[in-house]
């Protein structure tokens, strides 16, 4: 198993590293089918991930049968949005897809602050 803090070059964290090392993860929320944690390496000064524990590769391979865990991850979104914005003022929610989506695992990163350079 690869730990939080080995070199990682796969092609989905989330499943090969972030899952299985979920338990040294700093949570904020561990739900049935999602799970949100502060980033291990930041780009923004909050930066929080939201993840669905069941791959799914992309927002566009979503399908209408996933609707539960559709429901269940944006309401993880909204709650940890709303956190960071009362928190520190604003929250900028983002996905990326093809090329721009390192890891093909969906996921979205709720941040705040201006990036590292």
């Amino acid at each position: 198993m690869t730990s939080l803090d080995d070199p990682y070059a796969g092609t989905d964290f989330y499943c090969a590293v972030a899952l299985p090392n979920i338990g040294a993860l700093d949570l904020v929320h561990d739900g049935d089918a999602v799970f949100a944690y502060h980033h291990t390496r930041p780009y923004w000064p909050v930066h929080i991930v939201v993840v669905p524990k069941r791959h799914v590769a992309s927002l566009t391979t979503l399908a209408a049968t996933d609707e539960p865990l559709i429901r269940e991850l944006l309401g993880v979104i909204r709650e940890v949005a709303a956190a960071v914005e009362r928190d520190h003022g604003s929250a900028t929610v983002v996905t990326n897809l093809g090329a721009y989506q390192d890891s093909k695992h969906l996921h979205f990163h709720i941040a705040s602050g201006e990036p590292a350079r």
